[in-house]
């Protein structure tokens, strides 16, 4: 089964007043390549989200926000008075003529005079942040899905272009022969006291160096091997790429042996094709 690796998925949930909303999005890479923003409250986990992204999603340039929204009003505000005093008293030390306002001013900018009180992440929140995670990443792997069967119609129909110019390539394999046989008779009518065995040798040779039947056979293989793993095989992307540069290949060899126009311009057809089944394979996770 066939899976884009562009894919968007966006999940969120409620716990204990704070609201938790993840998106993810990817674009095609070779690898797992993965961008993660995590508010500081869930800071410590964030090598566990990572590794749930990581098995699920397997490859791809990966972007993944995690935003959190407090609900309900809360005083997570600590005014340290004692060191603030403290502050203000050095400062009046320093000098001497000055309003206290001033004074205060300076000292609640100054270190740990404000911060927020500490608030530990439980257990719970974690799971259910945790389920918010798998969530977005269902989602994701629908969207995957989705943009996948898109892209198995597309190379389905690339394949079968291939496979059909291919076919059309048949009734001029003769004709090519006998087109070169003709001319090459032509020019020896030229010359006297020809080798008439000599000449079916080197006719035999020539016919052997544009034969293209092991090309075609070779290339009917790659096509039908293709399919089988685009149809039955999970995260094939890489092996479609090198089965992909196989038929090229053999694309290649059967336009050098072509020595006739319209077997060029089928072979030019099959090139067309070939290059969009290659920016597609890009995209196959």
């Amino acid at each position: 089964m066939i899976l884009s690796m562009t894919g968007f998925g966006r999940a969120e949930g409620v716990f204990e007043g704070k609201k938790i909303s993840i998106d993810i999005k990817s674009l095609n890479s070779k690898s797992f390549d993965l961008n993660i923003k995590v508010p500081l409250r869930y800071k410590e986990k964030e090598f566990e989200i990572r590794k749930i992204l990581n098995d699920r999603i397997i490859r791809g340039k990966v972007d993944c926000y995690i935003n959190l929204e407090n609900l309900e009003e809360t005083n997570d505000v600590k005014i340290n008075r004692s060191l603030i005093d403290s502050y203000m008293n050095e400062l009046r030390n320093i000098a001497s003529d000055g309003p206290d306002f001033e004074y205060l001013k300076m000292a609640v900018r100054l270190p740990d005079a404000i911060s927020s009180r500490p608030d530990e992440l439980t257990e719970g929140e974690w799971e259910a942040l945790a389920k918010i995670v798998h969530a977005a990443v269902d989602r994701f792997m629908e969207f995957r899905k989705t943009e996948g069967g898109i892209l198995h119609e597309e190379l389905e129909r690339n394949i079968r272009n291939i496979d059909k110019y291919l076919l059309e390539v048949i009734p001029f394999e003769e004709e090519r022969i006998i087109a070169v046989k003709e001319r090459y008779q032509k020019s020896l009518k030229e010359f006297e006291n020809v080798d008439e065995t000599r000449f079916y040798q080197e006719m035999a040779y020539f016919t052997e160096k544009l034969d293209i039947a092991e090309e075609k056979v070779r290339l009917t293989q790659h096509l039908k091997y293709y399919k089988e793993v685009m149809d039955n095989e999970d995260f094939n992307g890489k092996k479609l790429g090198f089965i992909s540069q196989e038929i090229g290949r053999e694309i290649n060899t059967l336009g050098s042996k072509a020595n006739h126009a319209e077997i060029q311009k089928l072979v030019v057809m099959m090139k067309d094709d070939l290059e969009k089944i290659k920016e597609q394979t890009l995209n196959v996770l």
